[in-house]
């Protein structure tokens, strides 16, 4: 059980009026991209005449996770608060579907899901009376309400705690809980603040199961998170703030193809450490780079990958003994590194 005091939750952003009766009207005249959910623009923010946001531009595609990270205070927040409509920014746009999002809120709010970085609950709820209460936020009644909470309660693996009270949920059933409510809906695009944050390592793993079985039944997800170890297996692309600029955005393997051109690192694990083979190494035509650091051999090689061996053929000749190898194929781990330097704005 879970004694901590548990904040009250500020109402969720909800649209005021029935859907039917909403028109969208397309006061940017922007056209629906087929492949293009989200696509921001030249987006800067000015809190109290200081600029934490500058120019930021990124699009996210369909049914993809987007990994959003960058230091504390980089800007993050900040850039997913004015996407889920509770911040107007100094300049700059931004659209969901090819509907402007600072124009049409009401319908951007009907197609987001919103998981702020924490979240509270309300005590004396049961977690089924919890969900009820969103959906009639949402307007959604009768075999439409019952059959999406069915949906998020299976979906979210909340089935055996329907009737348990939330405030004696452990953190992980209350992140899941806190998802379930953001699915009530069925948005278009779940934006997730921070999830993972507190979590034990067994429920990220849950956690990270999770967003990938939503991301194979077609939603798209904005992430941002800190855990790049867990951020890693399951992001398509990213963006990467710092001081309030995106310095990097695109496919993880782009990234790292640019990063590091057509040269790979790999790791040797040796039974002795042996100075004398670096110099051996150095003079490869392939290798420009050697390292070793107790008994880890490290070298970056830009050969073919036939002639791999012609490297190991030098260990061999000096009868340099090892365990085991491993090509170092790269993770946000090593592009955030590369990227960034720390600092904040």
């Amino acid at each position: 059980m879970n004694d901590e005091p548990l904040p009250l939750e500020p109402a969720p952003i909800l649209p005021t009026e029935p859907k039917e009766s909403i028109e969208v009207i397309d006061t940017t005249k922007r056209e629906r991209q087929p492949d293009v959910l989200v696509s921001v623009q030249g987006l800067d923010m000015v809190f109290d005449s200081k600029q934490v946001l500058f120019d930021v531009g990124f699009e996210v595609n369909r049914g993809e996770i987007f990994g959003f990270i960058g230091p504390n205070g980089a800007g993050k927040t900040t850039t997913i608060r004015i996407l889920s409509t509770l911040l107007i920014p100094t300049r700059g746009d931004l659209w969901l579907d090819g509907v402007h999002v600072i124009e049409q809120p009401e319908i951007i709010r009907r197609r987001i899901g919103y998981m702020p970085d924490y979240v509270g609950v309300y005590p004396g709820l049961t977690v089924r009376e919890y969900l009820e209460f969103f959906a009639g936020a949402y307007r959604l009644r009768g075999k439409q309400r019952d059959a999406l909470l069915s949906d998020v309660i299976e979906l979210t693996d909340l089935g055996k705690l329907v009737e348990t009270e939330v405030q004696v949920l452990s953190k992980g059933m209350r992140q899941r809980l806190c998802l379930a409510q953001t699915l009530i809906h069925d948005p278009d695009l779940l934006i997730l603040d921070e999830p993972a944050s507190g979590l034990d390592p067994r429920a990220r793993i849950e956690f990270r199961a999770l967003l990938k079985e939503l991301r194979r039944m077609g939603k798209t997800i904005l992430l941002s998170s800190h855990i790049l170890t867990e951020l890693s297996p399951i992001c398509d692309s990213v963006g990467i703030i710092e001081q309030g600029r995106l310095i990097r955005y695109g496919e993880v393997a782009d990234i790292l193809s640019q990063l590091r051109g057509d040269r790979v690192w790999y790791e040797v694990t040796l039974v002795t450490a042996q100075e004398g083979i670096l110099s051996h190494l150095r003079s490869h035509p392939a290798i420009d780079e050697v390292k070793l650091d107790d008994s880890v051999l490290r070298f970056s090689y830009g050969g073919a990958e036939e002639d791999l061996h012609t490297v190991f053929a030098i260990l061999a000749r000096e009868k340099v003994s090892f365990t085991s190898v491993r090509r170092e194929e790269g993770d946000l781990e090593s592009i955030f590194m590369s990227l960034t330097q720390g600092e904040v704005s």
